[in-house]
């Protein structure tokens, strides 16, 4: 399991009853997991003084049931700042446990002693995108959502990288790579972040079991000739990390050598000391 332990705006404090109790800079978050399947072992005391409580609804959806919280704030990781914002469906704009894959590229970037060109796919808020900026690559940013792409910008100022290489595309993130193959552009790293499911601008259906071995053979095709790494993110329970791996040993490692890398990503849990699961990434690197 992959895990950051470098976090001192967040916190994930306890875990109990299908919630995770969270600390997000000074403010108490109460949220839905479905990796939280123990029941009644919420000893923390800050459960009875959360400042936002996300709750489920039996018809689908939810909504945030208490609501204390500012419209936005922000907070820091290391060098790296984001605004946050609850949002409808439970989440605040960030995911910290990717922290974890932040840290590994961002070294593989101060360490090539070159000019490194990243990849962004289904970027949204700009988490790995200002990671690897700061650790001094030129990044092309996708996301569909002009709105999301908006906040992705901001964390960028917030950081210092307003001037920074960025070029951030609203667009289709499959039709982004096939027109980049069509132009001959090529990077030295892709990230890719896709949902689990979701609609194209045209009602399209995605669901990442059945386009991501598709996807990643497209955007192996957009990689360098002396590439540093290639990541994918899931969030799919049917995608176990060996899966995605296979699929980068046959699209990546294949063509360039190097080494594959599986695993899950992970949060400390304060009250247990235990690791709470978050996803999982594949990691290749040269």
């Amino acid at each position: 399991m992959w895990c950051s332990e470098n976090w001192k705006d967040y916190e994930l404090l306890d875990t109990s009853d299908g919630e995770r109790l969270e600390r997000w800079g000074k403010y108490i978050l109460v949220r839905p997991d479905p990796q939280i399947i123990w029941k009644g072992v919420a000893d923390h005391p800050a459960w009875k003084r959360a400042d936002g409580v996300y709750r489920r609804s039996s018809s689908g959806g939810g909504s945030w049931v208490q609501n204390k919280l500012p419209a936005s704030w922000n907070i820091s990781y290391g060098e790296l700042n984001f605004v946050l914002r609850p949002m409808g469906f439970k989440h605040t704009g960030l995911f910290p446990e990717q922290a974890a894959n932040w840290d590994w590229f961002s070294g593989l970037i101060k360490n090539a002693n070159r000019p490194v060109k990243v990849l962004n796919l289904f970027a949204y808020t700009g988490g790995a995108t200002v990671a690897a900026a700061a650790a001094g690559a030129s990044v092309v940013h996708v996301d569909a959502s002009k709105g999301i792409v908006a906040q992705a910008k901001e964390n960028a100022a917030l950081s210092g990288l307003e001037s920074a290489p960025i070029r951030y595309i609203v667009d289709d993130c499959k039709k982004f790579v096939e027109r980049e193959i069509r132009r001959g552009n090529k990077y030295d790293g892709i990230i890719m972040d896709p949902p689990s499911y979701g609609r194209g601008p045209n009602g399209e259906v995605w669901k990442l079991e059945d386009c991501v071995d598709e996807f990643v053979g497209l955007a192996a095709q957009l990689l360098s000739d002396d590439p540093l790494f290639f990541l994918i993110n899931s969030y799919t329970t049917g995608l176990s990390p060996m899966t995605m791996s296979y699929l980068l040993e046959l699209n990546v490692k294949r063509k360039f050598g190097g080494n594959v890398d599986s695993g899950e990503l992970g949060l400390k849990v304060t009250r247990t000391g235990g690791y709470l699961p978050c996803g999982a990434s594949s990691r290749w690197q040269r």
